[in-house]
């Protein structure tokens, strides 16, 4: 299940969540948070939809077909993630992964668009990190997530380590600190720390410019393998490798950023 920001240019949010549980080969159900005006170009508009609504779309989901694995994306605002808390909250869903009970919930703290529009009302930071860090598996932020979380400005892996160690001081049970937005290599390294130990997920740096709805894909592909009951390292894994060929397979789409597209896997047996 995916609670999150639609996407009118279908780029991003709950409609990049949906394309990669289905093409991963999981149902996919959703909890509309918020509805965006948005296009290749950037966003022009959002209405957000009333949190008593949010949080029945999540209990009318969990109560009938169920859940086995849960991300969040887009919240919008503090009363919508203060719904959301207490959604899960009933219905089991918090932590989660292999070696933990409960229904496993990554959390994508999304605060802008990839343009830079905000997403994410500035008092309703602290409130993610309170009340869904603590609830999550796995958070994945971007390095403008981080620095505008924790106020560090990743540069290289010794404040790639930093922030990691930050984002679980936090409450992550494993903070992934993406690399993508490291713009100086022809790498592009993910940091994986659960509080002891980092693992590295490595891949070439794809060159395109078309890479809207990243972030989303990353963290629905992991959220598709801890539905399948892997661990989180291996569902990073998972989800470093798909959102790999996703960017390979990026398409032009109006006269802005093209979206990240996981339809490889219909081309593929991999």
């Amino acid at each position: 299940m995916t609670v999150a920001g639609s996407d009118s240019g279908g780029g991003a949010g709950l409609e990049a969540d949906l394309r990669t549980f289905a093409l991963a080969g999981v149902h996919g159900c959703v909890a509309v948070t918020a509805v965006t005006v948005q296009n290749s170009l950037g966003v022009t508009g959002v209405q957000e939809i009333a949190p008593e609504i949010v949080a029945a779309q999540i209990d009318s989901v969990a109560s009938d077909i169920g859940v086995g694995a849960v991300k969040t994306g887009m919240l919008a605002s503090t009363p919508i993630i203060e719904a959301v808390a207490a959604a899960f909250d009933a219905a089991g869903i918090g932590r989660g992964g292999a070696h933990d009970d409960g229904i496993p919930l990554v959390v994508d703290p999304v605060c802008a668009s990839m343009h830079g529009d905000p997403l994410l009302a500035d008092d309703a930071r602290s409130t993610i990190v309170e009340l869904l860090f603590p609830r999550a598996a796995l958070v994945t932020p971007n390095l403008d997530e981080v620095r505008l979380l924790t106020g560090i400005d990743v540069v290289d892996r010794a404040s790639q380590e930093t922030a990691a160690r930050e984002l679980h001081r936090l409450g992550a049970r494993w903070a992934l600190v993406k690399g993508g937005h490291l713009r100086g290599s022809d790498r592009s390294p993910d940091l994986l720390f659960d509080g002891d130990e980092f693992s590295t997920f490595d891949a070439p740096r794809v060159d395109t410019p078309h890479d809207h709805g990243a972030g989303d894909t990353l963290a629905a592909a992991a959220t598709v393998a801890l539905a399948h009951g892997t661990t989180v390292p291996e569902a990073v894994a998972f989800a470093k490798d798909w959102v790999t060929r996703c960017l390979a397979d990026a398409y032009p789409l109006g006269a802005g950023h093209g979206p990240v597209s996981p339809l490889w896997r219909l081309r593929s047996d991999g």
